[in-house]
């Protein structure tokens, strides 16, 4: 299966690749979306830094944005997106690597303060969620939890 690619290459931009690593988490029956400060909505998780691993990337990410620590449970797939930052006026060429979560539980308050949590139906995420690669992860992840 080809990875899917998401947004519009456009010809005339310099890229800066931001490799990233994202998890669904579940609790009963709705999925956590992280609330950036510009109103944006992701999945929880974000980019690898340095020579991080996508798991490490993931552990430490849920500990910044959500004070949890969880088991991933299984790897969703890769799907690569093209955007523009409005925030840090640059454009992004950002593989993405998709998780879902077993289990997890609070570990403590999130070390990052700007963002909000927010528990919604996989139906509302998709409405929500800003990139076309989250909303096609959480996508698959409905699609292997069906039963």
């Amino acid at each position: 299966m080809d990875k899917p690619i998401f947004g519009e290459k456009k010809q005339f931009a310099d890229y800066q690749t931001r490799y990233a690593a994202y998890i669904v988490i579940e609790r009963d029956q709705q999925i956590a979306v992280i609330e950036a400060p510009n109103g944006a909505f992701f999945l929880p998780g974000g980019e690898i830094e340095g020579d991080e691993t996508k798991e490490e990337a993931i552990v430490r990410e849920l500990v910044e944005e959500m004070g949890i620590a969880a088991e991933i449970a299984f790897y969703l797939g890769e799907a690569d997106e093209y955007f523009y930052s409005n925030y840090r006026a640059t454009y992004y060429y950002n593989p993405g690597y998709f998780f879902a979560a077993d289990s997890w539980k609070r570990i403590g308050e999130p070390t990052e303060k700007t963002n909000k949590i927010w528990w919604v139906s996989p139906r509302e995420a998709l409405e929500k969620l800003k990139r076309g690669s989250h909303r096609w992860a959480v996508e698959r992840w409905v699609e292997k939890n069906k039963k």
